[in-house]
């Protein structure tokens, strides 16, 4: 799929900036600098599972879970994450139908994201996510994780599984 360019706006240093979105996680991959973290999304309609990568871009690590409230305050925790973390990117998880289509849920992470791009200036990529929550749901069952912090920590979780996917396609 082609990439999408959309116009942003810096708030900080009061710069237009373009960002990037793109669909081609190689085409995101040709665009960042040889090192630095990035922070993997998985977004849900009441939280936001949050990862991320270590400089080499190799490990995804589960971080955070961001209960939803509003655009603005997730965001501002977002942003937050990500100064402290000095991310170059932003790996979205995109809920695709299992037919591979895209449904209501699809449309309202490509809206997040321009909502993001019009705010920051790192680039923004989509990352297949089928199936990420019943693969962290599996994967803290087998580790005798008990129901409650299955529930507190399978978002972030989810969003290492979406990040470290992304990784191992952009390594190889």
């Amino acid at each position: 799929m082609p990439e999408r360019i959309a116009r942003g706006f810096l708030p900080f240093y009061r710069l237009s900036v373009t960002v990037q979105i793109f669909d081609d996680i190689a085409a995101f991959a040709s665009r960042l600098p040889e090192r630095g973290a990035l922070i993997g999304l998985d977004l849900g309609t009441k939280t936001i599972g949050i990862a991320v990568s270590d400089v080499m871009r190799r490990i995804a690590t589960p971080v955070e879970t961001i209960r939803r409230q509003r655009f603005g305050l997730d965001y501002a925790r977002l942003t937050a994450i990500m100064d402290d973390r000095e991310t170059i990117g932003l790996i979205i998880g995109m809920p695709l139908n299992m037919d591979g289509s895209e449904g209501p849920r699809a449309q309202s992470t490509r809206a997040f994201a321009r909502e993001v791009s019009r705010r920051t200036p790192v680039p923004i990529a989509f990352w297949d996510e089928r199936l990420s929550t019943a693969w962290a749901r599996d994967h803290l069952t087998e580790q005798n994780i008990s129901l409650a912090k299955r529930q507190a920590v399978i978002d972030r979780v989810a969003a290492s599984h979406i990040l470290q996917g992304a990784l191992d396609k952009m390594a190889a």
